[in-house]
């Protein structure tokens, strides 16, 4: 005989950022709710994405930082060491990748947690290992992305990294090759290049980071070679050799001689977790790439999904804003539709990649009565007087007289970036955006700049 199902209010399958905000948030409203989780709860973010990664980059952007005193203020001495960075991923980040607090945290708010696989085996229920839930109010899913492995020849069964076993070494290795130049790529080849170790970047498209900007990706490719990373862009990897003696090498064709190293690090994109959910039990189909979902972030009757299973960008503060929006929807209460016009990213790199809304050739493709204005924050006021570690640039384009994307490269690229996306959020009129007054001297200060050479 099966299991008899228990009736709850909500049962919330997948404890990433978004799934355990929304659990968390059902649960302290007074609803029953279950949390299923078969990893770690609170997912990427915490133990394997922007929190370690980013205690990363705080400390291979101090090293750089000391090796330009000689250029500003004297001189320095600088000796990488990966071993407070290590510590502190293990100690402050991730607990050494233990959820109990995150557990903690959710249970004291009234939520029941169950670790385990889930998938849903009908349009109202869940079943994890021997027990199934009868969600009488809704469904969320929030089971994230997970890293997608180009089909290579004889990538399958090397013990090639990811971003979590990347995150998580402890001893670095002498040279890297890393496939893909997205924001993960980039990132993680520029901190390690600062600490020393030989990197090579293998990229497909004909830039880095190619959704950018194409001057943003030239500022982020000079800042990469500066730290001494190899770049081949347009290179495609054909064929992956391995040894435990040898280490990789990476076939990229057109006469171009393989890329070795001895670790491999993919960071070719990520795939939404929706596999072996039993999708199909409710109409869904579970080859798709994504779940679509409308903007109450529901993605069939009385089914909601939050976060990178949407398919929108696999950003923490998009799974917290996806969160709010279907909280709102689950209780009835009022609020604004999921609105993705301002979506803002930031690449972390040195300097930082920030950019939000549609890029001039985005906009071109939507048929807009386009106009950019750019200016390189060098020439700034500030810029001047940072000196050294100043590169960046600000580039608006807009459709008529509103903004409708922006980018802000720069020593604060992410945070200049902020009122730029509120510009493109509110539709600020030019105009008015013109008529502000810009503190000086600050960064964000080039944005003035950028407004008098919109073309």
């Amino acid at each position: 005989m099966g299991c008899v199902a228990q009736r709850v209010d909500v049962v919330v399958v997948g404890l990433g950022v978004g799934g355990e905000e929304v659990a968390g948030k059902l649960a302290e409203a007074g609803l029953a709710v279950v949390g299923i989780e078969s990893n770690l709860v609170g997912g990427e973010c915490p133990y394997w994405g922007c929190v370690p990664s980013k205690m990363m980059i705080r400390g291979g952007n101090a090293l750089e930082e000391a090796r330009r005193v000689a250029k500003l203020a004297g001189s320095a001495t600088v000796h990488p060491d990966w071993t407070p960075i290590a510590k502190r991923i293990r100690e402050e980040a991730t607990d050494d990748w233990d959820d109990t607090v995150a557990v903690d945290r959710f249970v004291g708010k009234g939520g029941r947690f169950v670790r385990g696989y889930a998938a849903l085996t009908g349009p109202r229920t869940v079943t994890v290992a021997d027990q199934e839930f009868e969600a009488t109010r809704a469904i969320v899913i929030g089971t994230g992305a997970a890293p997608s492995a180009p089909p290579i020849e004889g990538l399958a069964g090397t013990p090639y990294w990811t971003n979590r076993e990347a995150i998580e070494v402890e001893d670095l290795p002498v040279s890297l090759i890393v496939l893909g130049g997205g924001a993960i790529g980039v990132e993680l080849a520029q901190v390690f290049a600062r600490f020393g170790v030989r990197v090579t970047v293998v990229e497909s498209a004909d830039r880095l980071v190619p959704i950018e900007e194409p001057e943003a990706s030239a500022q982020v490719r000079t800042a990469l070679e500066a730290d001494g990373v190899v770049v081949h862009t347009g290179m495609h990897a054909s064929r992956v050799l391995h040894s435990e003696a040898e280490g990789f090498a990476v076939e990229i064709g057109q006469g171009a001689p393989a890329v070795t190293g001895d670790r491999l690090l993919v960071a070719t994109g990520r795939r939404a977790r929706i596999a072996d959910l039993g999708l199909e039990t409710v109409g869904l189909d579970e080859t798709a790439r994504w779940l679509e979902t409308d903007d109450r972030m529901r993605a069939a009757d009385g089914i909601w999904a939050v976060g990178d299973v949407t398919g929108r960008g696999a950003f923490t503060h998009m799974a917290m804003y996806e969160a709010g929006v279907a909280i709102r929807d689950i209780l009835g209460q009022e609020g604004p539709p999921a609105d993705y016009r301002a979506v803002p990213r930031v690449t972390f790199t040195d300097p930082e990649l920030g950019s939000v809304g549609l890029t001039e050739a985005e906009a071109r493709d939507r048929g807009m009565s386009v106009r950019v204005g750019l200016t390189d924050i060098t020439t700034s006021s500030r810029g001047w007087i940072h000196k050294e570690g100043n590169a960046g640039l600000i580039k608006l384009v807009a459709d008529g007289e509103v903004l409708v994307g922006a980018t802000s490269v720069g020593p604060t690229g992410g945070e200049v970036l902020s009122m730029l996306t509120l510009a493109v959020h509110a539709r600020v009129p030019l105009a008015q955006l013109r008529s502000m007054i810009y503190a000086y001297p600050t960064f964000h200060r080039a944005v003035e700049d950028a407004l008098r050479n919109l073309a």
